[in-house]
């Protein structure tokens, strides 16, 4: 054992060792001078997720060596004019994260410096986009990572980015965390033809967010569709706005399928509907995040009856009743650790029972957050009882004025 530890030939030790320096990009690329055997492990991990670690937008360059004529030639047109370099690795494969808003500004970015910092032709913006994303489906890459931004300036995807995702499937089939963000109706049909792909091949998705201000009913089906997909959803996201209407829609009441599995939710700017009551039935709910939620009374006094394994509560909204969280607080007890609430404009409702709870059934928190407050010797009644505290911030209400 210790001559292959010294001799560096036990690959899966060392692949261990380099995954821990994930994110320590300086010392990767120092193993991957060390040696032969050392630069094959380093280079798939550095090329992980290039777009956003990468110093300079010109590495995107090594992925066009696998371009055809075809494609260089209208390139060519467009006034990019490069060398294709013939390149040792097959970097496209390494490819796990993607996220479109840091690729849109790195292909920005290379176009500015291959065509002398012109204004950017949108054309072959999106032309460049469209050569990465079929060079990464078509290259065998599988993503871990995918974050969608959906806006009026997306790039647009191409019919043949579709078709060839559906040739390559292997591409969302190792996916584990999603995030989508949609404010343009014109990105609408994309969507939904991207849905119904990642709901037939992303089954291993554990991190959910969706963000649409848009209600459309068959996006919200297609979509609520992938959450009935997944093997194991661990954490959903939902951020809606003015126009989006989930308590018409069949997002939540998808969640049913996730029940035992569903550990986090964070639902933000939505409306109460019923069908946000699938929620007393996820039995294993530990972090709720409740972010300038209309009616969130109504949410709490359900939730609060039935979930009893809470360990990070968090409450943003114009004013607060602390009287609707005592049931979810004695519930959870012992097993809350991180609690945050922060009224906006109004003083906390019902502080001093809030004060009382936490001192009799919440002695294990580590996190306090609580704005809108005007100060009690109560706080250090509180503040003593909790011997496992490690973060505190109380904003007080004085004189109209708010002081931390």
């Amino acid at each position: 054992m210790a001559t292959k530890i010294f001799t560096g030939d036990m690959p899966e030790l060392m692949e261990n060792i380099l995954n821990n320096l994930n994110e320590e990009i300086n010392s990767i690329y120092s193993c991957a001078l060390v040696s032969r055997h050392w630069c094959k492990m380093s280079i798939p991990i550095l090329w992980r997720d290039p777009f956003t670690f990468a110093r300079d937008a010109m590495f995107i360059s090594r992925y066009f060596s696998s371009l055809s004529e075809n494609d260089r030639m209208i390139l060519n047109e467009y006034g990019i004019d490069i060398e294709f370099p013939c390149t040792l690795f097959n970097y496209s494969r390494f490819l796990k994260a993607f996220d479109s808003s840091i690729v849109d500004d790195r292909i920005q970015e290379l176009i500015s410096k291959l065509i002398n910092n012109l204004p950017t032709d949108i054309d072959l913006k999106e032309h460049v986009a469209n050569l990465l994303f079929k060079i990464f489906i078509e290259s065998g890459a599988t993503l871990s990572k995918l974050a969608l931004d959906m806006s009026d300036d997306i790039d647009d995807i191409k019919p043949e980015i579709f078709y060839s995702l559906g040739q390559n499937m292997l591409f969302f089939s190792r996916l584990q965390d999603l995030s989508v963000i949609i404010e343009s109706k014109s990105c609408i049909k994309n969507a939904i033809a991207l849905f119904k792909i990642l709901a037939d091949n992303a089954t291993k998705i554990n991190s959910l967010t969706f963000h649409t201000s848009i209600y459309e009913p068959l996006l919200c089906r297609t979509f609520a569709s992938i959450i009935k997909s997944q093997e194991q959803l661990g954490r959903f996201n939902l951020i809606g706005g003015s126009a989006f209407e989930p308590r018409s829609c069949c997002i939540m009441s998808a969640l049913e399928c996730q029940k035992k599995a569903l550990r986090e939710i964070k639902i933000e700017r939505c409306a109460y509907g019923e069908e946000f009551e699938v929620l007393k039935n996820c039995e294993n709910l530990e972090v709720i995040r409740i972010l300038h939620y209309k009616e969130e009374i109504k949410l709490l006094k359900i939730l609060g009856t039935s979930l009893s394994k809470i360990s990070t509560l968090e409450i943003l909204s114009y004013s607060i009743d602390a009287s609707n969280l005592i049931p979810i607080l004695e519930n959870s007890g012992s097993l809350l650790q991180r609690l945050r609430l922060y009224s906006e404009r109004r003083e906390i409702c019902s502080l001093s029972l809030l004060i009382e709870t936490l001192i009799s059934f919440c002695p294990n928190i580590t996190y306090l957050y609580i704005s809108s407050i005007k100060f009690s010797n109560k706080f250090l009644d509180l503040i003593g009882s909790l011997q496992k505290l490690l973060y505190l911030t109380l904003r007080w209400i004085d004189d109209g004025s708010e002081k931390e």
